[in-house]
């Protein structure tokens, strides 16, 4: 069993991403018909993810997420929803979902232009993480690799939240390249990201989200390119605090799905059976707290 811990779903006429440009390059139905095709002949269940709708659409795809998981007739089996921490309504919003049973935690996305550096540190989004840990709820960082340690202060002040550090800690592979294209430079330097990553893994209440990575990569990308990443987030995490995610539909901007699985599968080929099948599912099993 794979256990996708990263599945998008929109639809442009309900549930439409903020970012979303009309007529670019993934302004198109993205459902679970067209999930389970991409994952055809593969054993999946998958934890829905937030796609960054505006803030009066929170909630109406939070419920639409909810019904899918009730259904019981989807993979998806279990919703991150989108949410404001830091927000006068967010105690009620989230104790509304959260009597549903299918809620397992919250993202708000930190690297929108829309959000200035530093706002998860804040005292009152501090407040809110802290109140998702009483409600026994994760929170996904989704952050800045130049801004990752905010994420170290946010575990410390919210030492009973359990956090999921989404897409590697939003690492680019061009970063690991020896010549990485001149015309897309890097958004990060390498080694800052390794010691950031060695620092964010000292603390028990993070987890790191194996995800995200092949969409930053470079159009003739294989597993050799991501391989760096991948391999230094497994060794700093250890096996017990690693999930694996797919990022559909945006991971379509590189490829399709199955060809990140392979990679990725590739890259993890050496590392013994079971902590490859604690990456696939067994973790996710455990930190979302699936009865699957």
């Amino acid at each position: 069993m794979i256990i996708d811990t990263h599945q998008h779903l929109w639809d442009t006429a309900k549930h439409k991403p903020a970012w979303l440009e009309e007529g670019g390059p993934l302004y198109a139905e993205y459902l679970t018909p067209q999930y389970l095709q991409e994952m055809k002949g593969l054993n999946v269940k998958a934890v829905y993810m937030e796609v960054d709708v505006t803030a009066d659409k929170k909630a109406d795809e939070a419920e639409y997420v909810i019904g899918l998981c009730r259904a019981k007739t989807n993979p998806t089996i279990a919703a991150v929803i989108g949410g404001h921490p830091d927000g006068p309504t967010f105690r009620d919003y989230i104790k509304r979902f959260n009597s549903t049973g299918y809620l397992r935690g919250v993202r708000q996305v930190l690297h929108s232009k829309e959000t200035p550096a530093g706002t998860a540190v804040k005292e009152d989004f501090l407040k809110g993480l802290q109140f998702l840990g009483e409600q026994g709820l994760l929170f996904d960082l989704c952050m800045r690799a130049v801004e990752l340690p905010d994420g170290g202060k946010v575990a410390d002040r919210c030492p009973d939240t359990q956090f999921i550090l989404d897409h590697c800690g939003n690492a680019d592979p061009k970063a690991f390249m020896k010549n990485p294209p001149a015309d897309a430079p890097p958004e990060h330097e390498a080694g800052q990201w390794k010691k950031d990553m060695e620092a964010l893994a000292k603390r028990p209440n993070i987890a790191c989200k194996i995800s995200g990575i092949v969409a930053r990569a470079t159009p003739d990308w294989n597993a050799d390119q991501l391989a760096p990443i991948v391999n230094h987030c497994l060794d700093v995490f250890g096996p017990d605090r690693v999930v694996f995610g797919s990022d559909w539909p945006i991971c379509l901007g590189r490829t399709h799905p199955a060809n990140w699985i392979a990679a990725l599968k590739e890259i993890i080929a050496s590392r013994p059976e079971a902590e490859q099948q604690r990456l696939w599912s067994g973790n996710a099993k455990r930190i979302y707290k699936l009865d699957v």
